[in-house]
């Protein structure tokens, strides 16, 4: 299991589940990394693509995972790179799980970008900012719970998804969300300060670990 800063995120139960299962944790996916795992294996098994880098180097490449497929290995992908690998290799016998890898496959305007987050270089890869796809989730949920107007949390996605990746936190969609907060800034901070149950990436993962879909 390639996993990084969702494993930072992830409730203690379900990082117990990571072993639980079997499974050997690496780094963060790059290019050249199942290629090398092919190389040191001479049995097929199982791979579970879940982060992966792409800016400071090459994201993990369609033609390795083509060949593990090829070779006869289960690859499954969830949560971040693993989502959109899975959505963009379906058709090969790459199998997705979860409600990111389900927004991927379903919404044709769904980007890459909704998953990128900026994190530590090193283990535990704690992240630095929040994925807009976890702060999308929040500002639904306030919404929908009339805590915040509805143009008032469109207006702040979309101001989130224009920034830079680095740029969006909690902070910021706090900020945004203030001036729209029917009950004022005390409810929508106490609404924020329980983020875990807005992180999408963990709880696909959690669950994963959970459901085991691939056993």
């Amino acid at each position: 299991m390639f996993l990084g800063p969702t494993l930072a995120t992830l409730p203690a139960r379900a990082r117990s589940l990571c072993r639980a299962n079997g499974f050997q944790i690496r780094r963060p996916v790059r290019r050249g990394d199942i290629d090398q795992l092919l190389a040191s294996r001479k049995t097929r098994g199982l791979i579970v693509i879940v982060d992966g880098v792409f800016h400071d180097t090459l994201a993990v490449g369609h033609a390795e995972i083509r060949e593990a497929l090829r070779r006869g290995w289960r690859v499954w992908g969830l949560s971040s790179m693993g989502a959109i690998r899975a959505r963009e290799m379906a058709h090969l016998g790459m199998r997705g799980y979860g409600s990111v890898y389900q927004q991927f496959a379903a919404e044709g305007d769904f980007q890459d970008d909704e998953v990128a987050l900026l994190h530590e270089p090193t283990a535990p890869y704690r992240p630095v900012s929040e994925p807009l796809v976890h702060l999308r989730a929040a500002a639904a949920y306030l919404a929908s719970h009339r805590i915040v107007t509805d143009d008032g949390a469109r207006a702040a996605i979309e101001d989130l998804k224009a920034r830079w990746y680095g740029e969006r936190t909690v902070r910021r969609l706090a900020h945004a969300l203030r001036p729209v907060a029917r009950g004022g800034s005390a409810a929508l901070d106490r609404e924020l300060r329980d983020f875990d149950r807005f992180r999408t990436k963990a709880i696909d993962l959690a669950r994963f670990l959970e459901e085991r879909p691939f056993a």
